[in-house]
C-alpha cells in the first residue's frame, strides 16, 4: 500500500457563517468518510484540520516572517487526511468521498524520503 495525501481546499468564507446544526453535519460527514475509507479496503495514517488561514505565520526564504497565509488565494487548506491505498485509482475513490462544500480535494502521493521525487 502507498500513502496518498489528500488535501481538502475550500472557500473559508463558506465556513464563516455555518450554523452549529450545519457544523455538526460536516463533522459527521468527516467521520463517515473515515470510515468509508476502511470500507473501501484502505486505511487511514493520519489527519487533521487546519485553523483558518488568517492564524497562520509565515516564513520566507530569508528568515522574514509575516503573519497570514504565504499566498493570496480564494480557496485555501483547511485540513488533509494521509491514507493508504492499492494505487492512485484507489486513492482517487477514497478522495472522491471526502466533503469539501466550499473547494474540492488534492490527491498526491506521499513521498519515500529513501527515494528523489523528481
Amino acid at each position: 500500500m502507498t500513502k496518498y495525501a489528500i488535501l481538502i481546499y475550500d472557500d473559508p468564507t463558506v465556513y464563516e457563517n455555518m450554523s452549529p446544526e450545519a457544523w455538526g453535519a460536516l463533522v459527521d460527514a468527516h467521520s463517515t468518510f473515515t470510515k468509508q475509507v476502511f470500507e473501501l479496503g484502505g486505511s487511514l495514517a493520519g489527519g487533521e484540520a487546519l485553523a483558518p488561514t488568517m492564524t497562520a505565520t509565515t516564513i520566507k526564504g530569508g528568515g522574514t516572517v509575516t503573519d497570514g497565509p504565504f499566498v493570496e488565494t480564494k480557496e485555501a487548506l483547511g485540513g488533509f487526511y494521509v491514507v493508504e491505498a492499492r494505487d492512485l485509482d484507489h486513492a482517487v475513490e477514497i478522495a472522491k468521498l471526502c466533503p469539501a462544500p466550499g473547494g474540492g480535494v488534492e490527491v498526491r502521493p506521499v513521498v519515500d524520503p529513501t527515494m528523489n521525487p523528481f
